[in-house]
């Protein structure tokens, strides 16, 4: 079967993390909104699927993955789906719950990276909230991103796995979300990530590994991975890195 992932086509967001279980799995999927208009595409085809009146269960927002007759929304509930279908999960009830629980996790603090540099509203410019992104900003820096690299270290040393996984002895979709996020942060505070890893070698050390994996490094090389850029979620200001 192949999978519909319909998502913003310039940036990578939190599609990047269903684009990452899917490479990894190497599943067969296709970026509905990143083809042509006139091949059923762009973003007219995102749009057709959040407004229409012929989904049972319309999203609210991408990203969405279809998989047959099914429409799923959220990112952390279309992780959870691709983990089991695709052994990106374990197949405990408890392990799932708890990768699942991670997720989520990763999600919030997603939302904590964005809002760094977007601390009023999502509508606003930049730069008519910059003074305010400041503040926030150097909060993130000194409390905020060592709590959630700490506690992420502290789950990858507990885990039985020797610290390789963040859990089971296998990988699965929170470790490649884990990726993700150092991806994201190296790109919009590298000052803060080069002072912060040396203190979480468990981390730094996931990634490493993640980014080795054959199907990540060949989607990482390709015209596939969307680059960084200061319209997605991690953007780099200067200012707020200092």
């Amino acid at each position: 079967m192949r999978y519909e992932l319909y998502y913003w086509p310039t940036i990578q967001g939190r599609g990047e993390f269903i684009r990452l279980a899917l490479e990894e799995a190497g599943a067969d999927y296709v970026d509905i909104v990143r083809k042509p208009d006139s091949e059923g595409g762009g973003v007219p085809a995102m749009f057709d699927l959040l407004t229409g009146d012929d989904v049972a269960h319309p999203p609210f927002a991408p990203p969405i993955l279809k998989a047959g007759k099914r429409v799923i929304a959220q990112t952390s509930i279309i992780l959870m789906f691709l983990g089991d279908r695709h052994k990106l999960a374990p197949t405990s009830e408890d392990g799932r719950l708890w990768t699942h629980q991670l997720q989520l996790t990763i999600d919030d603090f997603l939302v904590e990276a964005h809002d760094v540099h977007h601390p009023l509203a999502k509508s606003f410019y930049y730069e008519d909230q910059r003074k305010e992104a400041r503040r926030r900003a150097e909060n993130f820096r000194s409390e905020r991103a060592p709590k959630f690299f700490g506690y992420m270290e502290r789950v990858l040393n507990q885990n039985q796995s020797g610290g390789k996984h963040l859990v089971g002895a296998r990988l699965t979709y929170a470790d490649l979300s884990l990726f993700q996020i150092v991806e994201g942060m190296r790109y919009a505070f590298p000052k803060l990530m080069a002072q912060l890893e040396p203190d979480y070698p468990l981390v730094t050390a996931l990634h490493a590994r993640v980014a080795e994996r054959p199907r990540i490094k060949a989607y990482a090389a390709s015209d596939q991975r969307i680059p960084f850029n200061t319209d997605g979620i991690f953007r780099y200001y200067k200012e707020l890195d200092s």
